[in-house]
């Protein structure tokens, strides 16, 4: 079997373990196998009870190596989200002793290491350090500053902050399965590694991951990262919305709500959903315009919480071109893309993975698989970054001590210094006429002092 990659996504609902791999010459991914298991021990995207998330995870793992043929998982990728999950921008500078020598892909990793010395409360972790622009002596809004010339580096990074111990809790769960965890993903960034094209990210877009616990809402512009966000209401809220307006088990709420609910009450019949009984009781009926009211209520009020944080990063519609793009599990609503549409003005889409191979299972391609796709492409995308660093930095040559110019460099024409120097290389040891020694300087003055006493 090829080289292949094992991710989890920890849900509110749902536990997915997946392993795919690279598919040659394709910028497609094959799913070898993937298992659900129903989320116990994780409320709002955050890991509170260890045993009973170790026991789901155990299962779906054991699913996987089974039905992909595989005898051992040693490393995994595990997708994190939740309420605690915060970020700042953080702007950090270098600055390059040789303007002749192009930006490599070390000076980039310098800035993002940089990047990283921030001062963050006590019991925090940074989990991504994401890079938006970068910005060479005068010249600013670069997205790849590799193979430049210039003296300052700057870049702007977006660094992501657990401030809980949900990141610990995740690990420990890790631990206890006796694996490494290989790398912490942000999910709403591997939900829209699925699900977004290069045009939409280029262009302007908000994605939006409705999950069970939480709405998770990323903005791009540019190809850059301009903003993320966690909104604390998510399908689940819907559920309990239609349990305490209608009367109703959860079971009976979850089951109306994906079968029959819609957000849209124009749109539903003037009809009557007939709910058997249990236990004994009198079967009973619900209204559907009731039912689509109800639903109705809750998603505006997110939509609304949506437009505030995209209203954080711009007023301009233009700039979010390719408009809303909408996955996870509770995406699956109803008339959600023509309630949208409606209410913004804006483009909306369901999205699912994209970049998925024809020899993969037919029912991943499906909206509430999209962060459990993500993981493995995120987690792809991160082993080829680091693959390019480890080979830059064994084939690059290592100079010792080399020399700084003394005199600035013209930028525009790097190869006449401003001030030429001459010929003969002032750092030169065997210069003796222009190299002097402290110790030489003292001797000298030494000497004069001793003169001027002997005339006296």
């Amino acid at each position: 079997m090829a080289d292949y990659l094992v991710a989890i996504d920890l849900g509110t609902t749902k536990i997915v373990s997946i392993v795919g791999e690279k598919t040659k010459n394709s910028k497609r991914l094959k799913i070898l196998a993937y298992s659900e298991g129903r989320s116990s021990g994780i409320r709002h995207g955050q890991v509170e009870n260890i045993h009973s998330v170790v026991g789901v995870v155990k299962n779906t793992l054991d699913s996987i190596k089974t039905t992909a043929g595989i005898s051992d998982i040693n490393e995994v990728y595990v997708g994190i989200a939740g309420l605690n999950i915060r970020y700042i921008v953080n702007r950090t500078e270098i600055l390059r002793p040789i303007y002749e020598e192009l930006i490599t892909e070390n000076d980039i990793k310098m800035l993002e290491d940089n990047a990283r010395r921030l001062h963050i409360n006590m019991g925090e972790k940074i989990v991504h350090v994401i890079p938006q622009t970068y910005s060479i002596d005068d010249i600013h809004e670069i997205t790849d500053p590799v193979g430049r010339l210039g003296y300052k580096l700057a870049g702007n990074f977006m660094v992501i902050i657990e401030k809980g111990v949900s990141t610990r809790h995740t690990e420990v769960c890790i631990e206890r399965l006796n694996l490494s965890l290989k790398e912490l993903i942000l999910e709403p960034m591997a939900s829209a590694r699925a699900v977004l094209s290069d045009d939409e990210r280029e262009m302007g877009v908000v994605m939006v991951d409705m999950g069970g616990g939480t709405t998770d809402l990323i903005i791009f512009h540019k190809n850059v990262i301009r903003h993320t966000a966690i909104i604390p209401f998510g399908g689940n809220t819907v559920t309990q919305d239609i349990k305490t307006g209608c009367k109703i088990t959860w079971k009976e709420a979850e089951n109306i709500k994906i079968q029959r609910g819609s957000c849209m009450p124009a749109m539903v019949p003037d009809t009557e959903i007939l709910i058997p009984g249990e236990n004994g009781k009198e079967p009973y009926k619900i209204s559907f315009k009731l039912l689509a009211c109800i639903i109705e209520a809750r998603i505006k009020e997110i939509l609304d919480m949506i437009f505030y944080e995209i209203r954080k990063y711009t007023d301009n519609n233009h700039e979010l071109a390719t408009g809303i793009v909408f996955t996870g599990g509770a995406a699956q609503i109803a008339n959600l893309r023509e309630f949208v549409k409606l209410k913004t003005g804006m483009d909306v889409r369901i999205g699912k993975p994209m970049y998925v191979s024809e020899s993969s299972p037919k029912d991943i391609v499906h909206p509430k698989y999209s962060t459990a796709v993500g993981l493995v492409m995120y987690g792809f995308d991160i082993r080829e970054k680091y693959a390019k660093l480890v080979e830059i930095k064994n084939t690059d040559t290592v100079i010792v001590n080399p020399v700084v110019p003394v005199n600035p460099v013209d930028p525009v024409n790097p190869v006449n210094p401003v001030n030429p120097v001459d010929p003969v290389d002032p750092v030169d040891p065997g210069n003796s006429d222009i190299k002097m020694t402290l110790k030489s300087v003292m001797d000298m003055f030494k000497n004069v002092l001793y003169e001027k006493k002997e005339k006296v």
